[in-house]
């Protein structure tokens, strides 16, 4: 997870309606979040050839009070995986903005590296992990950056929520490498935030996960 502070107006126009900004310390956030996923499973079942694959995304974080809880959450600006059966799936059934494309992954004692290739070349991100991983300290940019359990996408048919449930990870801070066309993946105002140092990087050990139907909420 490679995380940068951006200007609030460039996420507005993104904000699904119904949600706000979540913000840690009055500031917002984007993450550039590599992903490898295991033994995936749709409604209990393996799908042949779609049980391990990698994402990448960019996200932003945003909340919603709901039944007396305020659900801080991730929206989406872009998804990455290699299978283009997920994207499509993930785009018809939450409304995501998944694209697929050639996608690899490293993972070392050292280092762990997301790759994918676009726009006629390789592009990725590193992270060089510390060794100790922790529990996120309470209130910290860490615990802001992992532990949000709801997703909302703005979509044409209104606000799809869903849950996302696992336990907490622990994390190691991280030295990062980016290289990545953010113009053309995700336009010049995420480009400029994306050239500018990160303000964290981290790397979490993940757990099983658990993703719940979507439902369109009011706005």
């Amino acid at each position: 997870m490679v995380n940068y502070e951006v200007d609030p107006e460039l996420l507005r126009p993104l904000v699904p309606a119904g949600t706000e900004l979540d913000r840690f310390g009055g500031r917002c956030f984007v993450s550039l979040v590599g992903f490898l996923f295991l033994d995936v499973r749709v409604m209990g079942w393996r799908v042949p050839f779609h049980a391990r694959f990698e994402e990448v995304n960019l996200r932003f974080y945003v909340s919603r009070d709901a039944d007396g809880e305020r659900r801080r959450a991730v929206t989406f600006v872009r998804e990455l995986v290699p299978l283009p059966t997920v994207a499509l799936a993930a785009r018809l059934r939450y409304g995501e903005r998944y694209s697929s494309v050639p996608m690899r992954h490293r993972v070392e004692a050292a280092a762990v590296a997301y790759e994918w290739r676009y726009g006629g070349r390789w592009q990725g991100i590193e992270v060089a992990p510390e060794p100790a991983a922790e529990l996120p300290e309470p209130e910290s940019e860490q615990e802001f950056i992992t532990e949000h359990y709801w997703g909302y996408a703005k979509t044409g048919r209104g606000t799809v929520e869903y849950e996302v449930v696992h336990p907490r990870w622990n994390v190691s801070r991280a030295e990062p490498r980016v290289d990545c066309d953010a113009e053309r993946l995700y336009g010049p105002g995420f480009a400029a935030a994306l050239a500018a140092a990160p303000t964290s990087a981290f790397l979490a050990d993940g757990s099983p996960v658990a993703v719940m139907p979507g439902r369109l909420v009011g706005g």
